[in-house]
């Protein structure tokens, strides 16, 4: 099946390329700029792909690209992920997140209403981070969707917009609501995860940038794939059409626990540096989701503990350069 994958670049997206590839399947992935660190690149995923030159926002070269290559799935990952740029700059993660997730969906609605040839399948990335603020936790899918900050409001209105084309137009669309994903190959070095690896292998103390105590629940990266794939296999039910999922272990953790768990698997005897005092600002203080559907529906469950994926993630780390002078 061709598949389209957009944000085949980015972390997660990279490795939905990957098993994608590893299955059988013909991947198509949108090439604008290239990162040359990127695992998409360093670990050979580029070179089995089929790479079209397009933009997110333009709907004319994402029609091209959806027709020509016949793709009969897509997996929608492209985004601004990094809230601090959001804050920053929400003009950028709107245009991406928000537009461009409508011209691809108005891209794929065109394609089955001109080519007769309608998409199959198709995985919009949302997040825990649409939900917003909540006193109630862990968040179910059938809580409102309440962001306040400029990431969360672009995810809550990606994840809307799509349901919106499930059901207007009765296209197969699902969305994801996955927790916090980490492992190896996450090129936005500002998460806590990279971060402190990378900090730790240069013989430095962690940062934290809060004073440790916010909570969330980490998804290692493979588990994260296999719900994706568990989502767009449940697509095959109509009543399942602009259905939500939430994915994750539903277990928080703070992050001072996260920095304390790294550390000791790299084996170094340091202390973080705590920087911070309370909450940041534009940040969430505890997260966390409950997994009961696509647990008891797709039979979906996470594989990896938390100290497995954080050994499993160092060790990644750890084999870069190597990775890189293959």
């Amino acid at each position: 099946m061709p598949v389209f994958v957009t944000g085949a670049q980015g972390f997660v997206g990279s490795w939905i390329t990957e098993r994608l590839l590893d299955d059988g399947a013909t991947v198509v992935t949108l090439l604008r700029d290239i990162v040359p660190d990127a695992r998409f690149h360093t670990d050979g995923i580029a070179d089995r792909c089929v790479q079209v030159r397009a933009d997110l926002t333009d709907y004319e070269s994402l029609t091209r690209a959806l027709n020509e290559h016949e793709v009969k799935a897509v997996f929608h990952l492209a985004a601004q992920t990094i809230v601090g740029t959001a804050n920053r700059s929400p003009l950028s993660t709107f245009e991406t997140n928000i537009r461009g997730t409508y011209t691809l969906l108005e891209a794929c609605r065109g394609l089955g209403v001109v080519a007769k040839s309608p998409i199959e399948r198709i995985v919009v990335a949302s997040s825990d981070k649409a939900y917003g603020n909540h006193d109630e936790l862990p968040y179910k899918e059938d809580f409102p969707l309440q962001p306040l900050y400029p990431y969360d409001v672009s995810k809550a209105a990606t994840d809307m917009i799509s349901r919106s084309y499930a059901v207007t137009y009765e296209m197969p669309v699902a969305v994801t609501r996955l927790a916090n994903i980490y492992g190896g190959g996450d090129p936005n070095r500002s998460r806590i995860v990279p971060d402190t690896i990378l900090a730790l292998q240069g013989g430095k103390r962690p940062v934290i940038r809060s004073d440790g105590s916010p909570e969330r629940d980490y998804l290692y990266v493979e588990d994260a794939v296999s719900a994706y794939l568990a989502i767009a296999e449940s697509l095959d039910e109509r009543a399942n059409w602009g259905r939500p999922w939430n994915a994750g272990t539903g277990t928080p953790v703070s992050v001072k626990d996260l920095v304390a768990r790294l550390i000791a698997v790299s084996g170094h005897d340091v202390e973080p540096d705590i920087q911070g005092q309370g909450t940041p600002h534009g940040e969430i203080d505890r997260q966390f989701l409950a997994s009961d559907a696509i647990k008891s529906e797709l039979g979906w469950q996470p594989s990896w503990s938390l100290d497995d994926g954080l050994a499993a993630t160092w060790k990644w780390y750890s084999e870069g350069e190597s990775r890189q002078d293959r």
